[in-house]
């Protein structure tokens, strides 16, 4: 087994944010807008069994994972120097200072 790395590795951010993807509502309302079919094909989604077809959500304007990361790792994976331990009571109150 590989060494442990200090930090949460870029293939974990994007499994975690693929599974988010995949169950969204954003995603089923597309599926659901474009009745599961290819928009470039017209194919359809098939599930039967030895004519499966599958179709697939694209990002027409792509997505930019570099930026992700950054942010990610900026305001919410940041260094353990930038995190402090609090009870929940004293969390809450902050929050509600901030607001």
């Amino acid at each position: 087994m590989g060494k442990r790395l200090p930090y949460t590795p870029n293939s974990r951010i994007r499994q975690t944010l693929r599974q988010l993807w995949l169950r969204s509502r954003e995603r089923a309302a597309a599926m659901k807008a474009q009745e599961y079919t290819c928009q470039r094909c017209g194919v359809k989604q098939s599930r039967a069994k030895g004519k499966e077809v599958y179709v697939e959500a694209h990002h027409k304007q792509g997505i930019d994972w570099e930026g992700i990361f950054e942010f990610i790792r900026e305001r919410v994976l940041q260094t353990p120097d930038k995190i402090e331990v609090v009870c929940k009571p004293c969390h809450d109150k902050h929050h509600k200072e901030e607001a």
